[in-house]
């Protein structure tokens, strides 16, 4: 088995192009293991800036065979063109998987370093593929270590600790456009229901924000602002409500944008100065509303040029945290796989030797001299499976676990079945700790 992740994310693509390759992302892994017989588990993880595909290829050989199925399938739901969608991709396999993904949980690959959100939208993205059935052993190896070193640099640096998200670097600069600082005077819509939307809510909340109103085009506003507080909105009296407000909070994702005349329409005769803030992927508000008079917009690009730079202390030690945990993964599974090896060539082995004490004790019986024949034969074996089995770690250590496979089965005809799943492999990292934003694991939720 050999792990690849399909990579695209707001450093090397465009927000609009991953906004676009996310579409139908939730149906991606489900459709790969129906139709790509290269794959053996799939598990996607999309957020506000990123969309990445983790496969588990069934072995070296299908590697390339696993990509060109996830490309397909992202390339039927997404409506891109195949050339386009593997342009948009970097590629990463064997220990370069662990090491992008220990990173990303962490928090070093986010727009604000060190955010908060991530590590719980990527618990979530396993227990969406456990659900859906597509997430193999070991992707949930992969994902539940990810999400212990996503704890280990919380709790061993101090990155992070100022308690930065999306969230709040986009409230800090709406804050510093507005003529009054103070939260507890503004009146806020909120558009969606999502994970940003429920992280949104707790953060107004913190800065003593209480006049918040909830729209979702789903019709969820009501079940949302009965756990989160606030007041739901129809469709009847958002106009109203934006109208009114002092700042507008876009985080539903949803296909019905509010167009620049929308704002106009509603604000016509209003003074009051307005702040929108976009942070769905997809964008709530089209970017023209910036040109409005009064109008400032934040978007998360917005956000990505404001976020603020850790220190280089504190990344150098979360970096090395998230190398050394990757290393540990890869090492653990390149074990895991040589076991089975092991396993198989000692059964074949001691197959093999039975079979000639069975012809021993039919000859000679259960005398002395059978049983010292059975103890020789036995002490060579032995020492003759020494070798093979040191040969095997140091293969594995080397990445070359494929080579031992493909020579036992060319001299023994052995076929080396997969790892055994313990009971518990299939299960999620349950630690008891709740998500950040007590939400789902996109923007786009609404």
């Amino acid at each position: 088995m050999v792990l690849l992740s399909l990579i695209a994310t707001h450093s090397d693509v465009d927000l609009e192009t991953v906004a676009r390759l996310s579409a139908g992302a939730p149906k991606v892994p489900s459709c790969l293991l129906e139709n790509g017989p290269a794959v053996a588990g799939a598990v996607v993880l999309a957020t506000c800036n990123r969309f990445e595909v983790y496969c588990e290829a069934r072995s070296e050989a299908d590697v390339e065979a696993a990509r060109s199925a996830a490309i397909t399938e992202i390339s039927r739901h997404s409506g891109l063109d195949e050339d386009v969608v593997s342009r948009s991709f970097t590629t990463n396999t064997g220990q370069d998987v662990a090491k992008h993904l220990f990173a990303v949980g962490a928090g070093l690959d986010s727009a604000v370093v060190g955010e908060r959100e991530i590590a719980g939208q990527v618990r979530r993205a396993l227990i969406e593929a456990q659900d859906n059935g597509t997430a193999s052993g070991t992707l949930t190896r992969l994902f539940q270590t990810a999400s212990r070193t996503a704890k280990d640099v919380g709790a061993l640096t101090a990155l992070g600790k100022r308690g930065l998200s999306i969230v709040s670097v986009a409230l800090e600069l709406a804050t510093d456009l507005s003529e009054d600082i103070d939260w507890r005077k503004k009146t806020v819509v909120v558009f969606g229901t999502g994970a940003y939307a429920g992280a949104t809510m707790a953060l107004l909340k913190e800065r003593g924000c209480t006049d918040v109103s909830v729209y979702s085009s789903s019709g969820r506003a009501e079940s949302f602002t009965a756990t989160r507080g606030g007041t739901a909105l129809d469709r009847e009296s958002l106009g109203e409500a934006v109208a009114r407000a002092d700042v507008v909070i876009g985080c539903s994702g949803s296909e019905n944008q509010v167009s620049a005349e929308d704002i106009r329409r509603v604000r016509a005769g209003s003074r009051r100065p307005l702040v929108i803030i976009d942070l769905a992927l997809t964008h709530d508000f089209d970017p023209a509303v910036r040109e409005l008079d009064g109008v400032d917009l934040i978007t998360l690009e917005s956000v990505r040029l404001a976020a603020p730079a850790e220190q280089a202390e504190s990344l150098q030690q979360a970096n090395r945290i998230v190398t050394d945990a990757a290393q540990a993964f890869s090492e653990a599974q390149l074990s895991r796989e040589l076991d089975s090896a092991i396993v198989a060539l000692r059964r074949h082995t001691l197959g093999v030797l039975d079979k000639e004490l069975d012809k021993v004790r039919s000859q000679h019986g259960c005398t002395g001299a059978a049983q010292e024949v059975e103890f020789a034969m036995r002490r060579m074996v032995k020492a003759l499976l020494h070798v093979p089995a040191v040969r095997a770690r140091e293969l594995a250590a080397s990445g070359q676990q494929e080579d031992y496979i493909r020579g036992l089965e060319a001299l023994y005809g052995i076929t080396v079945d997969p790892p055994q799943e313990k009971p518990n492999d299939g299960a999620a990292d349950n630690d008891g700790s709740a998500d950040n934003d007590g939400s789902r694991d996109t923007a786009q939720s609404a």
